[in-house]
């Protein structure tokens, strides 16, 4: 048979009888999605669209936008790269999907919770960067003499520019006398080296000086400078023969001296013991680099300037105000030949060309609301909002057209009078000729949407189906929709719970007066400014205002940190601390905290800060563990005559540690399986099959259920399952009133949003007994969930606060706001224009002083007349 024959025999094979593709009706039609919770999905989205994809907390709507449309988006791209160049790029999954068809390449702009580092900043995020040390390189004003610097020259984050002493953190950590010598009156015997070790090491270095000849006796202040120098500051480690005189024998012994300053610096660098570190941090003092003077560069860069400002001076400015400094350059129209033979190049074409394109894209960012910015602001001060913000500004920039972005929550972080720019920049991407994405709680942009795909009706299993796909409109004709009384408050059936949202929210007819005051004085950090602040005790309070107002200054760092410096409540909090690199906003070393209590400090006896931080970096870490509940779990599996008949105990239980768990995945239940040129990906381990147990572990039953089967039970069927111990009960319970009867009790850590890990902070808090009056902190922590979700939560915050405690939460949820019992306002506008409080009162109060555009938003969510709200 020829080779003619032969292909005419075949079933003429086409591009749309491979892949049958829909492209031409505008639809991205997606068949069988089976990702995480999804029940073979079936949906048909259009294109060239704003849609909105909305559901409870773990309904799915994520792992249809994310997990499976841009997975499948990115994985087809991944497929048109060069084989070779797939292994130097991080690839995502394949999707549980049978089909999608119409789909265009796709970007992501998701919620980044991991912790940033002090490093990046908006000028680095925003790659404006680039632009601003490519201006100072080829057409800044260099003195006389000297030659012209690369680009990487003005980064602190190359080893070209970076500052050699703080290594381009702009931060330094030093010792002076006063830091290792907290009291001068004392002598050395008596112990004026605070930062020297106690016990035997703090005399041998005592005796090793009193053998050099150094007076131990004298009171420190007294002693020559000459000699406190050498003995705080010295790199000299003379080694000496000691007869020390306290022993009943004296045995002569070679001693090593080390400085007070090397001495902490080498336990810092060297000790293996997390509490001697701790220890001599105490001793350490931090604040701007004195070579650099806070700015992270070399001298020769400083010395190069723009518009007579070094690029140090240009990185601190808004970008409203560097906006106006590079605009008279935009503006030349005689701009001569660039050369390097010139020692300024401020009027020549590269700084014309580089300004222009500076200027279009700060523009971009101005149009945003985020001209409070400044280039060198770095990233852990941002919300999540700004972050987002920052992100969509960079793909507009971008030019791209026909693709699809998918957007995880963009109104995060965002206060109402923050929105409209946003939503002008969503209909900007479209109108630019692409489809827009958005998973969103915020029933204000949901309401704007071209398209809405609810998904639900609960999360979990009882998630995973799409009720509705259509115009907004028509979602009001879908009585399971949990989102549907939210989006029309108003409509047929416009309550909730017997309720509308802000009622809900309010839980109770009165509100609840101080029990007292916790005042702040004299408050300076970013932008607050003398500010002087009174929280009541006793009662819920919510700070709001704009992006970029203070709030977050005003109370995750001021009020708690001064709190917690007085209360020492390491062992309650419920975050995570910050590493000394990505830890430097929160606090900012570089800029010190001054501010100081008057009042109401001594009524508090705890701080408990509930984050969204993630309760683990890796799969080990879940929910069970987190909680404690899992001790309980694994006690009982102990208790069982099997268990004691083979010599099991709890710790036989643990996937954690070896005995139990299964060997060949190390108890983590799946093994990575590296497949070269394509995605590697998970597989189950094929050992123990994902169950993360040997055999034997398994075969110990209780209740008829394995170890790994109570692992796999929702907290729902785990509540019911292990309803009579105690310890177990307790934790699910508070998980359920949370709102988390969905997850897994082994769900990794991982795997959890920031709103569910925030929760489940929330749920451990709740579940211990109470210890006198606490003072909760949380920030946002509506961020991730929907409005039924938020219910839950508030009806939680407001049972701590009935139990006689404070909740302060920094939100911007006005139902949360409306049904606080006291309201601190700042503003009126973001960064330097904000950290003031407009406003302190009862909600009521508060709208009534609101400026006009404020007042509309609050009689949006509290009725057209505030008063009538309130009692």
């Amino acid at each position: 048979m020829t080779s003619e024959q032969y292909a005419s025999d075949l079933p003429a094979l086409t591009l749309s009888t491979l892949d049958p593709d829909h492209s031409g009706d505008g639809f991205v039609r997606v068949r069988g999605a089976r990702e995480n919770n999804l029940r073979n999905v079936d949906v048909d989205v259009p294109r060239d669209a704003i849609v909105a994809f909305t559901g409870v907390s773990g309904s799915g709507k994520s792992s249809l936008a994310f997990g499976t449309i841009y997975a499948e988006a990115q994985r087809r791209y991944f497929e048109s790269v060069a084989p070779y160049a797939r292994r130097l790029i991080q690839q995502g999954h394949n999707p549980k999907v049978e089909q999608i068809t119409g789909l265009p390449p796709a970007v992501a702009l998701q919620q980044r919770r991991g912790t940033a580092t002090a490093r990046s900043t908006v000028g680095t995020v925003t790659t404006l960067s680039n632009s601003l040390r490519m201006l100072f390189s080829r057409a800044g004003s260099y003195p006389e003499g000297s030659g012209q610097l690369d680009s990487d020259a003005f980064s602190p984050n190359t080893a070209a520019g970076a500052c050699p002493e703080c290594h381009g953190l702009g931060v330094a950590h030093t010792v002076s006398e006063s830091s290792l010598v907290p009291d001068p009156s004392l002598s050395i015997r008596e112990g004026a080296i605070a930062a020297w070790p106690g016990a035997w090491q703090g005399k041998n270095l005592r005796d090793i000086l009193a053998h050099l000849g150094y007076d131990i006796e004298t009171p420190w202040r007294k002693l020559p400078k000459k000699d406190r120098d050498w003995i705080l500051f010295t790199e000299e480690q003379p080694v000496v023969e000691v007869t020390p005189q306290r022993d009943r024998v004296a045995k002569p012994y070679k001693g090593r001296f080390w400085s007070a300053r090397s001495y902490v610096l080498h336990t810092l660098a060297d000790s293996k013991s997390s509490a001697m570190r701790d220890r001599v941090l105490r001793f350490m003092q931090t604040g701007p680099c004195p070579r650099c003077a806070g700015s992270g560069l070399r001298a020769e860069a400083l010395a190069v300037t723009f518009a007579g400002k070094t690029i140090a001076e240009l990185n601190a400015l808004s970008m409203t105000e560097l906006a106006e400094v590079i605009r008279p350059t935009t503006e030349l129209t005689a701009a001569g030949t660039a050369s390097r033979k010139q020692s300024s190049g401020e009027g020549n074409e590269v700084a014309v060309a580089i300004t222009r394109d500076l200027l279009m894209r700060i523009t971009v960012l101005l149009d945003l609301g985020l001209g409070y910015l400044a280039l060198g602001r770095s990233t852990p001060t941002l919300s999540p909002g700004e972050m987002q913000r920052l992100r969509i500004a960079t793909q507009l920039r971008s030019g791209l057209f026909g693709v699809i972005y998918v957007l995880d929550e963009p109104s995060a972080g965002l206060h109402p009078a923050d929105a409209e720019p946003l939503l002008a920049v969503l209909d900007r991407l479209k109108s630019s000729g692409n489809s827009v994405f958005v998973v969103e709680h915020n029933m204000d942009l949901v309401s704007r949407a071209d398209w809405l795909v609810d998904v639900g009706p609960r999360a979990g299993e009882g998630g995973g189906e799409v009720l509705y796909s259509g115009p907004v409109a028509g979602l009001a004709e879908v009585p399971e929709s949990v989102t549907r009384p939210f989006l029309f408050p108003n409509g047929s059936d416009g309550t909730v719970d017997g309720g509308s949202v802000a009622d809900f929210a309010r839980g109770r007819g009165t509100r609840r007066e101080p029990v007292g005051w916790l005042e702040l004085r004299d408050i300076s950090r970013h932008n607050l400014r003398k500010l002087d602040a009174d929280f009541p005790l006793g009662v819920l309070t919510a700070v709001t205002g704009v992006s970029g107002s203070g709030k977050s200054t005003l109370v995750s760092q001021v009020l708690a940190g001064m709190v917690g410096t007085q209360l020492r409540p390491d062992a309650d909090a419920l975050g995570e601390p910050a590493s000394e690199e990505h830890g430097t906003e929160a606090g900012n070393p570089a800029e010190a905290l001054t501010g100081k209590f008057v009042s109401g400090l001594g009524l508090l006896d705890r701080l408990v800060k509930v984050d969204q931080k993630p309760i683990g970096r890796t799969p080990r870490s879940n929910l069970a563990t987190y909680t404690g509940l899992f001790d309980a779990v694994r006690k009982e599996f102990a208790a069982t005559d099997e268990a004691r008949a083979r010599g099991f105990d709890a710790g036989r239980f643990s996937f954690n540690v070896a005995g139990g768990r299964c060997e060949t995945c190390q108890g983590e239940g799946f093994v990575a399986v590296e497949l070269l040129f394509l995605p590697g990906s998970y597989g189950p381990c094929p050992e123990c099959h994902g169950t993360r147990y040997k055999p034997e572990t398994l075969e110990v039953s209780y209740r008829g259920k394995n170890i790994a089967e109570v692992l796999a039970m929702t907290v729902d069927s785990a509540a019911e399952f292990l309803a009579d111990v105690p310890a177990a009960a307790r934790s699910l319970k508070t998980l359920r009133e949370v709102g988390l009867g969905y997850l897994k009790l082994g769900q990794p850590a991982t795997e959890l949003s920031g709103g569910e890990a925030q929760r489940i902070k929330l749920a451990t808090e709740l579940q211990r007994a109470q210890r006198g009056h606490t003072l909760y902190v949380l920030d946002e922590p509506t961020t991730g969930l929907h409005p039924s979700d938020v219910q839950l939560l508030m009806a939680q915050l407001h049972r701590l606060v009935d139990a006689g405690n404070t909740v302060i939460v920094v939100e911007h949820y006005m139902d949360v706001v409306a049904g606080a019992d006291w309201v601190i306002d700042l503003g009126p506008a973001g960064g330097d224009a904000g950290g003031r409080i407009i406003a302190a009162g009862t909600p009521v109060e508060v709208a009534r002083s609101a400026e006009a555009g404020r007042r509309r938003i609050w009689q949006r969510h509290c009725g057209a007349n505030p008063e009538k709200t309130y009692k």
